[in-house]
């Protein structure tokens, strides 16, 4: 009988040339003015080293099928929970550089909304010098949607001693650009009707990974453009398409800061800090 748990140490390895035109079409989301830069920018990784699952191999979610990398767990619903990444170096265009996976922990839990299964899966990239990124990224599968909505929790509250607010507004054509970069068919990010009639969410989900660069490039900002070392962060509760949300933080010391997004109702959303 096949248990999820036995992919823990499974492992994958994808070697690519890392490509300007990704990082023009990221300073273009982005809104930046001028040439992009030729460094990959806190997050601009999430661009390469994408699974290119041929579409036969497609599941209902638009996802690739569980059960070749990603262990068969069978509840239906994917989030990305959160993650912990290191900087050890920077990756610039025009190099060669190769990401290993490797599943590090299998989890199943039973939460107030049902059964819970989370995988860790660790990526190291590197190029011909060396380590560039280390990052531990956290997914969550959950059960599918109760006709009724199901039990449902009162969600935490943001902070509200943020020094630093920026207002987005999401909107379908940002979440499409975004699943371009990164080649990801997930329908919770464009399908408004899978998202509402499969998956019982109100609107388009923003994506986890895409929330975890908007808190990254606040902290840049915001701390002095220094290069980040560290940044971990958590998903609390999704952000829709529906309603504005806000960016914002703190610093905590020097070479620290925590950073934040606040949904419309004033829920707490993504917390992460980042060090430099």
């Amino acid at each position: 009988m096949t248990k999820v748990e036995d992919w823990i140490g499974k492992q994958e390895s994808r070697s690519e040339i890392i490509h300007q035109q990704s990082l023009n079409g990221f300073a273009a989301l982005m809104d930046e003015a001028g040439d992009a830069s030729d460094v990959v920018p806190p997050g601009g990784h999430w661009m390469y080293f994408l699974p290119t699952d041929r579409q036969s191999r497609i599941g209902p979610d638009g996802h690739g099928l569980k059960g070749d990398f990603l262990p068969p767990v069978e509840l239906p619903r994917r989030m990305w929970a959160g993650g912990r990444l290191t900087f050890h170096a920077p990756l610039k265009a025009g190099e060669t550089a190769t990401k290993i996976s490797t599943i590090k922990n299998v989890t199943a839990k039973d939460g107030r909304t049902g059964a819970l299964v989370f995988v860790t899966v660790e990526h190291l990239v590197k190029n011909d010098a060396g380590l560039c990124i280390t990052e531990e990224h956290d997914i969550v599968y959950r059960e599918a949607a109760a006709p009724d909505g199901g039990p449902k929790k009162e969600p935490q509250a943001a902070p509200t001693d943020g020094e630093w607010d920026v207002t987005v507004t999401p909107d379908p054509v940002l979440l499409f650009r975004y699943s371009a970069l990164t080649f990801n068919g997930h329908r919770i990010h464009y399908d408004r009707d899978y998202c509402l009639k499969e998956e019982g969410y109100p609107g388009l989900v923003v994506h986890g990974p895409l929330l975890g660069t908007f808190l990254m490039r606040l902290a840049v900002t915001k701390m002095g453009g220094r290069p980040l070392k560290q940044f971990h962060f958590r998903n609390f509760n999704p952000i829709f398409d529906i309603a504005s949300f806000t960016l914002t933080g703190k610093p905590e010391s020097d070479d620290s800061c925590s950073v934040w997004v606040r949904g419309p109702a004033g829920e707490l959303a993504v917390q992460a800090t980042a060090s430099f």
